[in-house]
């Protein structure tokens, strides 16, 4: 089960959907040129390649234990995080001003795709680090910042988000942690928390909790929340750490994958922390790291899902059976050369190059809000960026399940055998669609405030940018049609949902809402992947331009028409599912739904 990192593919989609040189010519990005960021995802991928992949499957079998009230993990994932910090890759995308090294998160996005196609289960740990680490570069007082976010940042300590609670779930209103003050700026945080990814653990001195919980004169509901600080161990004031905290997972949940991820079940007694931001307003606090949070997360779901076809690629080429349907030799051929096998192959690697041309196009937009010295510029991408995160995060998700599925069926029945390794993918993808917001709630947040409060008006500017691409394709080309059939019915989608919100009747979107999210996917995948095939087309002709091989461009564009005849098509169905599922959903008795 090697892993081979997708170098040729990440730099040209950098190039081509993530525009680096405009990316490189921010104010965060001063000092990284190309050959730099060539040099980072060079070196990113020889520890992908090499010991990252290698503890993929053994992490797996020897998942994370609790034994004696500590969270044990297999030695190779404690090798492997011990050469990952001292290389400096925790802080890739952390502050300098705080011992990160401040790449822009385009760059750090395809790093991440390496490292979570090589283990999944690993890449979590410092993906969550660095989602505390923006929450306290936001909204932590200057005192705390400099307590916790430098460890942070270097790989001493790492971080986590303590959100959930058993009869809490996704409704956050629900929190019922308790935060009572000390009287020396520091609260007392009591409570429990589910679902807590590398909640606890001995591979790091000691772990920065952020906890959702209510102080004692707290209204209900969500303006309740307060966001605190909770160290595993005491700080003192010269940085040391003294006392044990009463920050500790007290079980480790049973689950279907990423068993190399100790998910846990923390319990805080009368733990000290600190508040971060303002009281009643923890949630705004947390909510800032979400469109981090959620691109990483559609970044896991493409990275399963590529290493899953990487695997099923090179089974392909190495079964045998069963002759080729046209010959008249009854020799058995590699399986690759069978029609529906390749089918296959084709769709999972299209499907993933789109998806990785849409995650990177969100990543620059988080870039360019962040960075760029135009506020008017900043404000469009911070638009173009919100849009874009729901897809990233549900589309592609949604994809990883489909994709790492068809890993597995080209394997066959030897697929569903474990020791071939394919069904570990499955497994570790599928949770990719349920946590940072399940796909459902990605799609509600898509239909309301992405696109019913803008009046569809980023929505719109995508879809022209689409028909501008499709007036550049060859006029006798079928992809011309293809995509302005695809624009022209997210088009319709658009309005439909529009128009019921305008309606007041919002429930008629939402029964839809997670095929209109999935018909903008695809949708944008087709926008991208017209934008590969012109590029590739400008590579083509111009033998200077063709740094990656002839051959490179001609199979891009090969993979955009299979795109177009093996994925797209789907928007057909999604459209209808759009308008139509109201009908259904809505009017169906509840009593027919009764057991």
């Amino acid at each position: 089960m090697t892993y081979k990192a997708p170098l040729n593919d990440l730099r040209f989609a950098l190039h081509t959907h993530a525009q680096l040189p405009q990316i490189l010519a921010l104010p965060k990005s001063a000092g990284l040129d190309d050959e730099t960021v060539n040099a980072i995802l060079d070196e990113a991928a020889k520890f992908a390649e090499t010991l990252l992949a290698e503890t993929n499957r053994q992490g797996d079998l020897n998942g994370a234990k609790l034994v004696n009230g500590k969270v044990v993990c297999d030695p190779v994932i404690a090798n492997a995080f011990n050469e990952f910090r001292d290389a400096g890759w925790v802080g890739l995308r952390a502050s300098p001003d705080f011992d990160g090294q401040g790449l822009p998160m385009t760059v750090a996005a395809a790093c991440e795709e390496m490292w979570c196609s090589a283990n999944l289960a690993f890449s979590l740990l410092p993906m969550l680090t660095l989602g505390a680490f923006e929450a306290l570069h936001h909204h932590a007082s200057e005192a705390v910042q400099q307590k916790f976010m430098a460890k942070m940042a270097n790989g001493e300590w790492s971080g986590t988000m303590n959100l959930t609670e058993p009869q809490a779930g996704s409704d956050l209103a629900q929190v019922a942690a308790k935060a009572k003050p000390l009287g020396d700026d520091t609260y007392a945080i009591t409570g429990q928390k589910i679902f807590i990814t590398w909640g606890d653990h001995e591979l790091v001195d000691n772990i920065v909790h952020l906890v959702l919980a209510r102080l004692p004169d707290a209204p209900a509901g969500v303006k309740g929340i307060s966001l605190f600080a909770v160290p595993k161990y005491w700080v003192e004031e010269d940085g040391s750490l003294g006392a044990f905290n009463h920050a500790q997972a007290v079980s480790l949940e049973h689950k279907l994958g990423i068993h190399a991820s100790p998910t846990c079940v923390m319990s805080f007694e009368e733990s000290r922390g600190y508040l971060v931001g303002e009281a009643g307003r923890g949630l705004n606090c947390m909510f800032t790291m979400m469109n981090h949070a959620r691109l990483g997360v559609g970044i896991e779901g493409h990275a399963v899902a590529e290493r899953a076809y990487q695997h099923a690629l090179a089974y392909a080429h190495e079964r045998v059976q069963s002759r080729a349907i046209q010959s008249d030799s009854i020799a058995p051929v590699a399986i690759i050369e069978h029609p529906d096998v390749c089918r296959m192959l084709l769709q999972q690697k299209a499907t993933l190059e789109a998806q990785r041309a849409v995650y990177l196009k969100a990543a620059a937009a988080l870039d360019v809000a962040e960075s760029h010295p135009v506020p008017d510029v900043q404000k469009q991408a911070q638009a173009l960026l919100d849009f874009l995160i729901p897809i990233v995060k549900g589309w592609s998700t949604e994809n990883g399940t489909t994709l790492t599925n068809l890993g597995m069926q080209v394997f066959g029945g030897m697929g569903f055998i474990e020791e071939t390794g394919a069904a570990q993918y499955v497994r570790d993808v599928r949770i990719t669609a349920i946590y940072e917001g399940t796909n459902g709630i990605q799609a509600l947040d898509f239909i309301g405030r992405k696109t019913a409060a803008n009046g569809g008006a980023v929505a719109q500017y995508l879809l022209d940018e689409g028909r501008a691409l499709a007036a550049k394709l060859p006029s006798d080309s079928p992809l011309v049609t293809q995509l302005n059939q695809a624009l022209d019915l997210a088009a319709e989608s658009v309005q439909y949902v529009l128009a019921q919100f305008a309606a007041n009747t919002p429930n008629n979107a939402a029964a839809g809402s997670l095929a209109y999210l999935m018909q903008f996917g695809f949708t944008l995948g087709a926008i991208e992947m017209a934008r590969a095939y012109l590029a590739a087309g400008q590579a083509l002709e111009n033998e200077s331009e063709q740094v990656l091989g002839e051959d490179f461009y001609r199979h891009k564009q090969h993979t955009v028409r299979a795109y177009f005849d093996l994925v797209l098509p789907q928007v057909l169905g999604l459209h209808q599912q759009v308008i139509r599922s109201a009908d259904s959903v809505l009017d169906y008795p509840a009593a027919a739904l009764a057991l």
